[in-house]
């Protein structure tokens, strides 16, 4: 099992910035990939960034060169970072892992970016 924990979402204004922090406890050393998704209004959840095992990263193609994510492996945690943030990057954002082929997901924490 591995629990996952989101922090960090909020309020902004269009332009600025926001960091996700996402903390995993459980049996984390089985964790193959991570990353963050999100459920914007009227859409199915998407993927906005991931890490692979062995390193390589891939965001979607709306977020490339505003959101970068990244990974503190001694606190097992992973960030997003949200820059250059726009309305329609509203949306509940959720981190994710892949643990022996099986999904697991944090609660999600809403991100609203005003105009």
């Amino acid at each position: 099992q591995v629990q996952l924990v989101e922090s960090g979402g909020g309020l902004v204004q269009a332009g600025g910035s926001l960091r996700l922090s996402c903390a995993a406890s459980g049996v984390i050393s089985y964790i193959n990939y991570m990353g963050w998704y999100r459920q914007t209004p009227g859409n199915e959840r998407e993927l906005v960034a991931r890490i692979f095992g062995g390193g390589t990263i891939n965001y979607a193609d709306s977020v490339k060169g505003r959101f970068s994510i990244s990974r503190d492996k001694t606190k097992n945690m992973w960030f997003l970072q949200m820059n250059s943030l726009k309305p329609e990057d509203t949306g509940v954002y959720s981190c994710w892992a892949l643990v022996r082929q099986r999904d697991y997901w944090g609660q999600g924490t809403q991100v609203t970016v005003s105009s």
